[in-house]
């Protein structure tokens, strides 16, 4: 069976005083990790990975809704079919 997995990066834009809780909201979030962030600035840099389209775009539009973010711009995108493999465990 043939699965996707898709991979982003995005540069989100939030007020100074409301970075600190937009990056643990996103570190939060199945599959997100805030890579790099300047406080002062207001920039998070942050990695997505998903394994449908329809996952990535809600966590990217998860991050946009958030208290205090001005603007989430993607950066990067790639996706990759890949073979899925289930294996069975005997006991």
């Amino acid at each position: 069976m043939t699965a996707e997995w898709h991979v982003c990066g995005l540069l989100v834009q939030a007020r100074p005083d409301d970075i600190a809780a937009a990056a643990k909201s996103i570190s939060a979030r199945p599959g997100c990790e805030v890579a790099a962030q300047d406080e002062a600035a207001g920039k998070l840099v942050v990695v997505m990975e998903a394994a449908t389209s329809a996952a990535l775009l809600a966590n990217i539009e998860s991050a946009r809704q958030l208290e205090g973010v001005l603007a989430v711009s993607l950066v990067y995108h790639q996706q990759e079919a890949c073979e899925e493999h289930h294996e069975t465990q005997s006991s």
